[in-house]
């Protein structure tokens, strides 16, 4: 029998037998799903029943309450009468009622944990606890680890982790959980040394996993340990091991760092040296003795110091080889080689794309687009062939132009001074002053990020400086060249030069300042350059001001919070600008919703356009860990009335999704090309060229048609001048780099890219200055696996590529187009004289058969076969081998299969590109390498070449 009415049972709540109560509140709760409504007009009853502390069933009563108010959604309610149920809510069981309030509780405790964290006085229920724990005990390990980071439970992430079958995956995986969720900085920090404590316990330590865990924890000491450690090892594998941490921390760690490690490890070094001098006295000082036991024993004792002082200079190469890595001289090296030996650039776009720069900022675009092809090539051939049409090139023009050089030579440290000599500022004061400028920003843009020995050089040049665009390049390129070093004499001389109050100087060293102290959050200048940006009555030193405040607070998470509210709510809308800047760059790699939501308020809302622009950029910055989330939160920002707005929501989208080929960003992008604005159409442009950029028509079938978009802007004579200068722009960004270099916000080990967000941020200023095109170059990241031995040279070895060579292939060269020779132009015909020839033709026709009838008749002819026939088409290989070192694209990696093990092997497990040290399996046989190349003969662009040598000949005396 169907029950159709709960009220039998509901009546039975009002006996007084404890036994029958029961009896209802078992019934209720097998019912409540279907009489729920009808149970609802009686909730009053069951919550009695559940206050009342000596009903022996109050928590079933609890449980029917609990349900009651889930079907009404009431899920606080329905939360708090589930606490009360205590064992009887079953976490295991299967019902939307359970997910519905698991989900709730954990949110609930979540928040609450994060409130105790921020040092709020609140207390939890006990059983509130107790069910979390409970929900914990019961999930897979992966969603124990996330819901420990969440609710800030060291002891349940550690417990996680320990309790996995496979605890190194877990590491792995807890890692990157960390990097990516959490945005407490403090207890990051705390899980990140559970982290390395795990790792520590483990048979076999991971040194390569606990040295990045190491590097966010900012510990050199440890990092300079471990590396001595590996260093003195008997172990060839360890040897190896050490080199390659190096090399991981030449690309993840800032400046700053790997000078307190430098300085750790030579300290180590020197210590060691000491110790052996000791010994070699002690040994040298003793006492001879006649030819006993005890000589015999001497003479032992004599080989085994020998062996100790071989083994003592293999552990003294070894360290120098470390210090040499460390200082990043052979990283750079081997990435300009590597850009120098690939290098595929198509002239033939540059020759076209001139042939129709037919202004000055056209002239400018090309020049920048240039630079950018040629990226870390060593080839500046382009400018020399055109010295002429480069010497259009006047004022800021002129300084850009000069400062090209610096990317193009990226690198080529070595040289740099002696490359750029023709336009350094000489002892005189005759010099130019554009010129000088761009050559000094040209060397900063060189040395970036690995400044050490040119910073004396530029700081003299900024002291002797005498004009202001010899000041701006000055300072341009200490902030490059001093990007993360914190260096306070760097600051003091920058600052000296802002509170000059010079429009064009303030600028740079507003910025400067920003490069130098990036990430420091260090609260004396920040309230200097706050206070002097309200006081300042220049808009340049404004702006270059709110891009040095917010690069200061980059990665600082919650900790720049107070800064950011300060700044969000002045009146002034640069220092408004600044907040937006300051969310990003805090948050930067973060995904926060907190910073989102924030930043999706301003960008609807705010009063100032630049403001609102800002903001939706910053958005890019925010999600470049999850690019694939980007698309959906800007889409509907990139519809907008204001143009502002949609400008802005191309660049998130460019910054966010930049090298990733994302199809819903194109779809975004595409349309915005043709938008009714022209600084719109410009940012569309130059964003989808980042997000293109190395993509073929097999990995993104809209490459080719955006590449052949880009030539149809630039050849139309009725295109306005800012579409076209975004479209030469993006022409240089999609093949930056000779084809070879792609732009990535994060380093091959998942750490955020200091260098490249650095670089963006200032880029997307190109709308105010448009110099700071430049500083795109710091993105780029050169696509390439290179295999070195322990010798630290490049193995002639070959990778396979699991795929078709035209997958992540070369974009083919465009072909010169053949022009037809000229003639004479055809006559015209009238249609009457046509006709009448049409009919003498026909008569003509007619007489020749006739005639022919009359003639013998000749054999028939027949059309002879072609000697050539048609080669049959060669099916492409599914498979391809890629010498080193290999161009190979992120997209790539996966494809990629190292040298069979008989003779090489990688000493990383997952192949993530870049420098890999290759582990020698049969050491005895010898290793053929590759000849590095000769440096290349460097001379200014408006040098002639040197006349070659007379070959060689006998002089003959008369």
């Amino acid at each position: 029998m169907t029950l159709t009415s709960a009220a039998g049972i509901i009546s039975l709540l009002e006996e007084e037998d404890t036994q029958l109560k029961n009896f209802a509140l078992s019934k209720l709760n097998d019912v409540v799903d279907d009489f729920w409504a009808e149970i609802a007009d009686s909730i009053e009853k069951i919550e009695v029943l559940y206050e009342d502390a000596g009903f022996e069933y109050r928590q079933l009563s609890a449980l029917v309450a609990s349900k009651v108010y889930y079907h009404l959604g009431s899920y606080e309610d329905s939360l708090t009468f589930a606490l009360g149920a205590g064992p009887l809510f079953d976490v295991n069981a299967i019902s939307e009622y359970v997910d519905t309030t698991i989900s709730k509780c954990i949110d609930h405790y979540i928040g609450l944990r994060v409130k105790i964290m921020a040092s709020e006085d609140i207390t939890i229920d006990p059983n509130l606890e107790d069910l979390v724990n409970r929900i914990i005990n019961e999930l897979f390990v992966n969603q124990a680890v996330g819901i420990a980071i969440e609710a800030r439970r060291i002891d349940v992430f550690e417990k996680a982790i320990t309790s996995s079958n496979n605890v190194e995956e877990m590491l792995a995986y807890s890692f990157k959980i960390c990097m990516s969720v959490l945005e407490n900085r403090q207890f990051r920090n705390e899980a990140l040394r559970v982290i390395v404590r795990l790792y520590n316990q483990a048979s076999k330590i991971d040194y390569l996993s606990v040295c990045q865990c190491l590097i966010y924890l900012d510990d050199p000491v440890s990092i300079s340990t471990i590396l001595t450690q590996l260093i003195q090892s008997n172990n060839q594998d360890d040897v190896l091991s050490a080199y390659q941490i190096a090399f991981d921390l030449v690309e993840n760690a800032s400046q700053q760092l790997l000078s307190k490690i430098l300085k750790e490890f030579k300290t180590t070094l020197d210590a060691n040296n000491t110790m052996e001098v000791e010994n070699n006295v002690e040994n040298t000082d003793s006492p001879s003795a006649e030819q006993t036991d005890e000589s015999k024993a001497d003479n032992q004792k004599s080989d085994s110091n020998e062996e100790n002082r071989t083994q003592s200079s293999s552990e003294h190469s070894n360290m120098d080889k470390i210090l040499e890595i460390l200082r990043g001289d052979i990283t750079i090296k081997l990435m300009s080689e590597f850009l120098f030996r690939k290098n595929r650039s198509d002239m033939q776009i540059l020759k076209i794309t001139k042939d129709y720069a037919r202004n000055g900022m056209a002239h400018t675009a090309t020049v920048i687009a240039n630079a950018f092809m040629h990226y870390g090539t060593m080839s500046d051939t382009f400018l020399r062939d055109n010295l002429d049409w480069l010497g259009r090139a006047a004022n800021w023009a002129k300084f850009t132009a000069t400062a090209s050089l610096g990317v193009i030579h990226k690198g080529n440290e070595k040289n740099s001074i002696k490359l750029m000599s023709h336009y350094l500022p000489k002892d005189n004061t005759s010099s130019n002053g554009m010129q000088s400028g761009g050559a000094l920003y040209a060397l900063g843009l060189i040395h970036a990020n690995h400044g050490h020995g040119i910073l004396s050089y530029l700081r003299n040049q900024l002291k002797e400086a005498a004009s202001q665009p010899i000041r701006h390049g000055a300072c341009l390129a200490l902030g490059l060249a001093a990007l993360g070093t914190a260096n306070q004499d760097i600051y003091d001389d920058l600052y000296d030069c802002m509170i000059h109050d010079e429009a064009v100087t303030g600028e740079a060293s507003g910025l400067a300042m920003g490069l130098v102290l990036i990430g420091r959050k260090s609260p004396e200048p920040l309230e200097k350059m706050i206070t002097y940006l309200k006081e300042t009555d220049h808009e340049k030193i404004e702006r270059g001001l709110a891009l040095g405040i917010a690069l200061i607070m980059y990665g600082c998470l919650e900790e720049a919070d107070i800064v950011i509210e300060t700044l969000c709510g002045d009146e002034n809308s640069n220092l408004r600008c600044s907040g937006m800047y300051t969310i990003g760059m805090a948050y930067c790699g973060s995904g926060s919703n907190k910073a989102i939501r924030q930043l999706l308020r301003v960008a609807v809302s705010d009063v100032n356009s630049d403001v609102r622009r800002a903001a939706v950029v910053s958005i890019g910055f925010v999600l470049v860990r999850s690019p694939e989330q980007c698309p959906s939160v800007v889409s509907l920002l990139a519809e907008s009335y204001n143009p502002h707005v949609r400008y802005g929501a191309a660049m998130a989208l460019g910054i966010s999704c930049a090298g990733t080929g994302l199809k819903e960003a194109v779809n975004i992008l595409e349309p915005m090309m043709h938008d009714s604005v022209n600084f719109v159409r410009q940012g569309a442009l130059v964003a989808i060229s980042m997000v293109l950029i190395q993509q073929t028509e097999a990995t993104n079938s809209k490459a080719p048609t955006v590449r052949e978009y880009f030539t149809k802007v630039i050849a139309d004579k009725h295109e306005d001048s800012l579409a076209k200068f975004g479209a030469i722009i993006a022409q240089g960004i999609i093949d930056a780099g000779g084809r070879n270099a792609t732009i990535s916000l994060l380093t091959r080990s998942g750490h955020v890219r200091t260098e490249s967000v650095v670089g963006l941020l200032v880029f997307s200023q190109f709308w105010f200055w448009f110099p700071y095109c430049h500083f795109l170059s710091l993105a780029f990241t050169p696509a390439t696996v290179i295999a070195l031995n322990s010798n630290l040279q490049m193995l002639k070895v070959d990778f396979k590529s699991n795929c078709k060579p035209s997958v992540f292939g070369y974009i083919p060269y465009i072909q010169p187009s053949k022009e037809k020779p000229k003639g004479k132009i055809p006559t015209a015909i009238l249609s009457t004289t046509a006709k009448a020839l049409a009919r003498a033709k026909r008569g003509e026709d007619i007489k020749s058969a006739i005639k022919s009838e009359r003639k013998t008749e000749e054999p028939m002819e027949v059309d002879t076969p072609s000697k050539t026939e048609a080669k049959p088409v060669e099916k492409e290989l599914d498979w391809e081998l890629l010498p080193n070192p290999a161009r190979v694209l992120p997209a790539q990696l996966k494809y990629i299969e190292f040298p069979k093990a008989d003779r090489y092997a990688p000493l990383k497990k997952s192949n993530k590109g870049g420098i890999v040290m290759m582990k020698d399996l049969t050491p005895g046989e010898s290793q053929e390498t590759l000849e590095p190349l000769p440096d290349v003969n460097i001379r200014s662009i408006d040098e002639e070449e040197e006349a070659e040598p007379p070959e060689p000949f006998e002089y003959e005396e008369d």
